[in-house]
């Protein structure tokens, strides 16, 4: 359900000026705004120069509105430059903050590549798990070495013997890596 079937428009804009709200009608996939394709667009424009930032977003009409974008990749023809725009977010509703329309500022070519999109990432999968770590929940770990659990108890007590039975009601598995 990362896809969605509501009218989605952009703005761009650059040292020049923008383009103002532009619907994105006709992509050369057959159907538009699914989950995990990369639909293509012609934004017809002046030229504005370097890019600095988008305003991407949709209506909010229709069944299954909410849209789950990863980031949007301008390629000026003019310069042949890419400017890349990384989102990582929901645009719906009913997720994340509820907003529709995300203002999404150019990546900085000049720091280390990826190292954006990895914070991003990073702030996604915490977003998504951090709901494990509210007060009440008990947490368990399976150490593969001693084939126990680790748990750690809500009143802030470790249990480390390694009981390989699971004795409690409410445990969230995860795995660590280093």
């Amino acid at each position: 359900n990362a896809g969605t079937e509501a009218d989605v428009y952009i703005s761009v804009y650059g040292e020049r000026g923008d383009t103002g709200s532009r619907h994105l009608l006709r992509s050369q996939k057959s159907k538009k705004f699914l989950k995990g394709q990369t639909d293509i667009f012609a934004v017809e424009a002046v030229h504005l120069g370097h890019l600095y930032k988008i305003i991407v977003g949709h209506d909010g009409l229709g069944s299954g509105n909410g849209w789950f974008l990863d980031k949007v990749v301008i390629k000026d023809p003019i310069t042949d430059l890419d400017y890349t725009f990384l989102c990582h977010r929901w645009l719906d509703q009913g997720q994340d903050d509820g907003g529709i329309a995300r203002e999404l500022v150019v990546t900085d070519a000049s720091t280390f590549p990826g190292r954006q999109e990895l914070e991003l990432k990073r702030e996604e999968i915490w977003a998504a798990e951090k709901w494990k770590f509210q007060k009440g929940n008990t947490l368990q770990f399976y150490n593969r070495l001693s084939r126990g659990f680790i748990c750690l108890n809500p009143d802030g007590r470790v249990d480390a013997l390694g009981d390989k039975k699971n004795k409690y009601g409410k445990v969230f598995f995860m795995r660590m890596y280093a």
